[in-house]
């Protein structure tokens, strides 16, 4: 419309901030992927598959249905199969249903159609990893699990943030009543005998100054800035609308392995029998303490773990990582805390034989010679002097090894197995309860080694010790948990693990733990039923990828602005349709990475906290602008109506309302985008999703302000032209200019007074206030301006009585900001 009526400069500016806002929302986002590019690891996996009668290595993509595939320990899956054989067979499948702890597989199980795919012992999945053994497959189809993950991806629609909503619904808003204060003022004008085209021009530039056009681009400008500094703290923002939305997020369901635990098996308990005033299994917790601070006889257990086991440490930097069952590794890792690493064991007592982990006996049995070499070794773990010539250790599941067993160790002697067996099996249960993998391991002493190593070599064990490991917690984790309840967001934990450890994390957590759902139980509810039950759960177990969408669907029904973190495939869905996908950048797949809206570099939850805080800034800014431009805005177009009704000219000229509009919609409004943090603003609770963009006091802001500003600025005019004097419209014009500077200095706080919180505590305002009051003066007083802009120059005592009034209503928002301050 500017350019159809000739008023090019105007439509120039429009056109260029229209470019400025698609091309700063490109420039951000074609970043965020090429840095998403960087963190991806491009490889396609290998097969090993049976063609034409021999074992060849195929790319993964090149698998049908039908094919012959085979796997080894270290293998990715090339691809869903049905097992053929297997042999020790464990596949880790964290990637599918969040569970640390590797999978027993068994060609022969017979497995129900409707068994949860963590239960199908008889299946391996594409994209799993072989743990332990080897096994032969048959590639089913392409309907794989991952396939359906992905399906679900593309089926999920993402959410509009929540700001998105309420600015789309402003939007409406200003356009209509853009249209109507077009056509009131151009009607009213000509009824009162001014010039049809001069009063459609007036009513073109306060439709201009009613819709705030720089808005969409200061925004989008506040957000790429946001995502800067959330980049710098490990947090890369991958869609802009992010960046606003973390600090609006009242609900962060979370994934638990990898997410909050560290996504490896970990030693934290040994039992021990222990007798000296009475008897009782002891319990010790486990963190890698110095050898004195622990009995012999914990020694000798994880000693005899480390040596029953086919882990092997590798160094990585500083510490160490393990190459193959997370079970074996957490041992041969607990070991080497105390000072025994596994190359020392077995140059010490070197293994002569074994009898490998089956599912049936679910235990592994390694028979060791003992050198001289070891005898002070020896002496440290059983306390007595001339070693055996050969001992057998065994370890595996607490129940299956008790009966193989006949004896206890209990402080170096050996005993009757039948009077300790209460305790045990009650220690046992409670490290279950407790959330904690258990393992048992035994020993014996073999006079010789026997010509053939069978299953009769596992009985009349003597029983060493019992050992509780988990998936640990990241140090961090439970202060993030905590700093997120006090920011006023819900923490929930969503997991494909047994409840007993998800019930055991969530208590370590701090988590609330009255009310547990599993998958299972997610399925017998209705849609609405979930919508009222979600509000009272933060821990769900053994769910599944669709369970997990259904969880984030009821809390969003619910009203909750919902962030979702994970890192799996699993995760994926669920990640696309929460307000804010968080995806871990290092252990994360690239599928959740793709689907997420946030990526953080660490893989740390703790590292979501600080773009929450970032999030609560920026939406603070965000609020700024509206409160600031519609004040603005609305007091132009009250001047202009009451003008008329007042019965003067035309208040402002159309040229100097878009004056106004471009001086100070600009560079002060911009200028609130690096406005700092307020005091507190983490600890405040999060702004409420279904408020509109008016709520908590800012539509009545607007309106007393604009009355205040219009009442101000009209009555000096007012009183001028009463008085004759040719600068009425000057004065008006300089008066209003100076109280939206003085708006845009007091609305930079929203809840404590600027004085107080400090005026140079943003520069940039100040700098972009002194340049526009700069460009006011050159209006005012440059004769070319003044034949563009119809002004006449002030007098100094004219001057300083608009500087004057202007700053009114600076005090005046100042004065209310001190009302409401909290006092300390």
């Amino acid at each position: 419309m500017s350019f159809l009526l000739g008023e090019y400069k105007d439509g120039l500016a429009i056109l260029v901030i229209v470019v400025l806002n698609a091309l700063l929302g490109f420039i951000q986002e074609y970043r965020a992927e090429k840095a998403m590019e960087a963190l991806k690891k491009f490889s396609v996996p290998r097969a090993k598959v049976l063609r034409e009668g021999r074992i060849q290595e195929i790319s993964a993509q090149e698998l049908v249905p039908g094919d012959v595939f085979f796997l080894e320990a270290g293998d990715v899956v090339p691809a869903d199969g049905r097992l053929l054989e297997a042999a020790n067979l464990r596949l880790l499948e964290a990637i599918l249903t969040g569970e640390s702890v590797p999978v027993d597989k068994d060609p022969s199980a017979i497995i129900p159609a409707e068994a949860p795919l963590g239960d199908r012992n008889n299946m391996v999945y594409k994209g799993t990893t072989v743990a332990f053994g080897r096994g032969t497959a048959v590639a089913t189809g392409m309907e794989t699990e991952l396939g359906r993950i992905a399906g679900m991806i593309q089926r999920v629609e993402a959410e509009p943030t929540p700001f998105q909503r309420r600015m789309a619904a402003l939007g409406r808003t200003l356009g209509l009543i853009a249209l109507a204060i077009v056509v009131a003022v151009t009607l009213l004008g000509i009824l009162r005998g001014e010039h049809p085209k001069t009063m459609f021009l007036t009513g073109v530039s306060l439709a201009v100054a009613a819709v705030p056009e720089g808005l969409p681009a200061v925004v989008t400008i506040t957000l790429a800035l946001g995502a800067q500094k959330m980049l710098r703290r490990r947090a890369l923002i991958r869609r802009l609308p992010a960046v606003e939305t973390l600090g609006s997020v009242t609900k962060i369901c979370t994934d638990k392995t990898g997410t909050l635990t560290q996504n490896r098996m970990t030693v934290t308990a040994l039992a021990l029998p222990v007798r000296d005033l009475d008897r009782r299994v002891e319990v010790f917790s486990f963190s890698g303490e110095k050898p004195a601070s622990l009995p012999p006889a914990a020694h000798f257990l994880l000693g005899a773990g480390a040596l029953c086991n086919d882990a092997v440490l590798t160094p990585k930097g500083e510490e160490f990582s393990y190459i193959g069952d997370p079970t074996e590794g957490a041992l041969v890792m607990a070991a080497m805390q105390l000072g025994y690493s596994k190359p020392q064991l077995e140059g010490a007592l070197p293994r002569l034989a074994e009898l490998p982990f089956s599912s049936e006996r679910k235990r592994m049995t390694t028979i060791h010679q003992v050198g001289g070499n070891c005898r002070d070794l020896w002496a440290e773990f059983l306390g007595r002097g001339d070693p055996p010539p050969h001992v057998l250790f065994t370890k595996g599941a607490f129940d299956l090894l008790l009966q193989a067993c006949n004896g206890v160790w209990v402080n170096g002697k050996i005993e009757p197995l039948d009077e300790w067996r209460k305790e045990l099996e009650q220690t046992n249960g409670e490290l279950s309860q407790a959330g904690l993998r258990v393992l048992a391991v035994a020993f014996r002493f073999l006079a010789a080694l026997p010509q053939e190593v069978t299953e009769e070599l596992e009985k009349d064990l003597v029983f060493l010790g019992l050992v509780g490991m988990m998936n640990p917690l990241r140090p961090e984790a439970k202060g993030a948990v905590e700093t997120c309840r006090q920011a006023g967001i819900d923490p929930v934990m969503i997991t494909g693990d047994h409840p007993l450890t998800a019930l055991a994390i969530a208590r370590e957590l701090g988590l609330d733990t009255g009310r547990i759902l599993t998958g299972s139980q997610l399925d017998g509810f209705s849609p609405e039923d979930l919508v009222q039950i979600a509000e009272e759960v933060a821990v769900y177990a053994r769910v599944f990828p669709s369970h997990k969408l259904k969880i984030v669907e009821a809390l969003q029904r619910r009203g909750h602005v919902v962030a979702m973190t994970g890192d799996g495939v699993n995760d994926a869905p669920a990640l696309k349709k929460a307000d804010i996908g968080v995806a871990m950048g290092v252990a994360g797949t690239d599928v959740a990475k793709e689907a997420a809206d946030m990526v953080l570099l660490d893989d740390n939850f703790a590292t979501i906290v600080a773009p929450v805080e970032e999030g609560r800034v920026i939406y603070d800014n965000i609020q700024k602008f509206p409160k600031y431009l519609m004040a603005t805005n609305l007091g132009e177009i009250l001047i202009i109506f009451a003008g008329i009704l007042c019965g003067t000219p035309v208040p402002l000229a159309p040229l100097q309302i878009l004056w106004i509009n471009l001086v100070t919609d600009g560079l002060p409004a911009l200028a609130l985008s690096v406005e700092p943090a307020e005091e507190g603003v983490i600890r405040r609770p999060p702004p409420d999703p279904k408020a509109s963009l008016f709520a908590g006091g800012l539509g009545t802001h607007i309106l007393w302000v604009s009355a205040l500003m219009a009442a101000t600025c009209l009555g000096v005019g007012y009183w001028f032209w009463q008085l004759g004097q040719p600068s009425w419209q000057t004065i008006l014009f300089t008066t209003l200019v100076f109280a939206q500077l003085a708006h845009v200095l007091a609305v930079r706080t929203g809840r404590i007074p600027l004085l107080k919180a400090g005026l140079l505590s943003n520069p940039a305002a100040l700098g972009a206030v002194l340049l526009s009051l700069a460009l006011q003066l050159a209006v005012i007083y440059l004769p070319p301006l003044q034949e563009v802009f119809r002004t006449v120059s002030l007098t100094p005592t004219q001057l300083l009585l608009c500087f004057f009034l202007g700053s009114l209503v600076f005090w005046v928002v100042e004065a209310e900001k001190w009302f409401r301050c909290p006092r300390p």
